[in-house]
C-alpha cells in the first residue's frame, strides 16, 4: 500500500508566551550528504521569446549587463497592478529549471515571475571573482534596477534562500515579502558531518542532474571543475551572520524547511524567532533534494502568503 504523507505543518506568528514548537531532529545519513553537497553548492538589449506549452504564461528571456556579468534572465507572465513581480533565486550548483522547474509555471499564472541564473551558473558565464552570497545579492539588486523594478517579492531555495536574506539586509528598499526555503545564517545550522563532507567534496560527488543541467546550458562547459570548486569554497569560507541583521529585516518572511533537510529544523525555528514578521512551514516526509518536487504544497503556501495583506 502507498504510504500516506501527512499535511505540511504551517506555524504562524511568534507566540507571545514564548512556547516552543515540537520539532523532531531529522536523521542525517552519510550517503545523503554526498548527494546534497553541490545542491548548496553578453548584453543583449532586446528579450527573446521562449517557446512555451500551450496555455502557459508568456515567457521572454535575455541577458543583462550586471556588475561585470552578462546575466541570463527570464520573465514569465505579465505585470499587473495587483501583484509585484516574484523573483526566484535558485540553489547552489543549480539552474532555474533544476530549482524551480515544477513551480515556476503555476506561480506565473497569477503574477509576473522573474528568474535568473547567478554568476557562473547555467547560462550565465563566470568571471574572475569568488562566489559569495553578498555579491549575489548585489547582482540581483542590479538586475532589478536594470529591469526598472523598484519593489518585488523574493523566493530563494537553499543558497538562493541565503541570497534572499542578504538582499533584504543590503537592499531592503527592493523587498516587499520573502520566501526563504532551506536556508541558513550560521554554520551550526548544518550538522558537523555536513561540513566534514564538504572538505572531501569532489566533482564525482556532484548529483548527476545538476552536472547534466550545467553541461547542457553553460556557455563554457569545460569550466565545470572550476565551477564545482568555487561552489564548495563559498560554503567552506562561510562565516556566521549577526543575529541583529536578521532582526532588522522588516519584510514579512515565510521560512520553509523540510523535516529531513540538511539544514536543521531547529535552525529554521531560530531564524523564524529572529525575523520580526515571520511564518514557518515544515514539510513532512521531505529532504533537501526532494523539497523542489513538493510543487503543490509550495505553490499553495507561497501564493497564500504573498496574497495575504501585510499585518499592521
Amino acid at each position: 500500500m502507498r504510504k500516506e504523507i501527512p499535511t505540511p505543518v504551517v506555524i504562524g506568528q511568534s507566540r507571545p508566551d514564548g512556547r516552543k514548537f515540537p520539532m523532531r531532529t531529522a536523521e542525517m545519513k552519510i550517503h545523503f550528504f554526498t548527494a546534497a553537497i553541490s545542491a548548496l553548492l553578453l548584453s543583449i538589449p532586446s528579450m527573446v521569446p521562449i517557446a512555451a506549452m500551450e496555455g502557459a504564461p508568456r515567457v521572454q528571456s535575455g541577458y543583462a549587463p550586471v556588475n561585470g556579468l552578462k546575466m541570463y534572465y527570464e520573465i514569465h507572465g505579465t505585470a499587473d497592478g495587483n501583484h509585484p513581480p516574484l523573483v526566484l533565486l535558485h540553489g547552489g550548483g543549480s539552474t532555474i529549471d533544476t530549482s524551480f522547474g515544477k513551480v515556476l509555471r503555476p506561480l506565473a499564472e497569477t503574477r509576473q515571475v522573474i528568474a535568473f541564473e547567478q554568476q557562473g551558473h547555467g547560462h550565465t558565464a563566470d568571471v574572475d571573482r569568488p562566489f559569495s552570497f553578498e555579491q549575489s545579492a548585489d547582482d540581483a539588486a542590479a538586475l532589478l534596477r536594470h529591469l526598472k523594478i523598484g519593489n518585488a517579492d523574493f523566493f530563494g531555495y537553499s543558497n538562493g534562500g541565503n541570497i534572499a536574506l542578504q538582499i533584504a539586509i543590503r537592499h531592503p528598499e527592493l523587498v516587499r515579502k520573502l520566501v526563504v526555503a532551506s536556508a541558513m545564517f550560521k554554520r551550526d545550522g548544518l550538522s558537523p558531518e555536513f561540513w566534514e563532507s564538504m572538505k572531501r567534496a569532489t566533482l564525482q560527488s556532484m548529483p548527476a542532474e545538476l552536472r547534466e543541467a550545467y553541461l547542457g546550458v553553460a556557455p563554457h562547459p569545460e569550466q565545470l571543475p572550476a565551477f564545482h570548486d568555487k561552489s564548495v569554497r563559498r560554503m567552506l569560507e562561510f562565516k556566521d551572520w549577526r543575529p541583529e541583521d536578521l532582526r532588522k529585516i522588516g519584510a514579512p518572511t515565510l521560512v520553509m524547511i523540510a523535516d529531513g533537510d540538511i539544514v536543521r529544523p531547529e535552525h529554521a525555528v531560530e531564524m523564524f524567532r529572529l525575523l520580526p514578521h515571520a511564518q514557518l512551514a515544515v514539510l513532512p516526509g521531505t529532504d533537501h533534494m526532494t523539497l523542489v518536487n513538493r510543487a503543490e504544497w509550495q505553490v499553495s503556501m507561497i501564493k497564500a502568503f504573498l496574497d495575504a495583506p501585510a499585518a499592521k
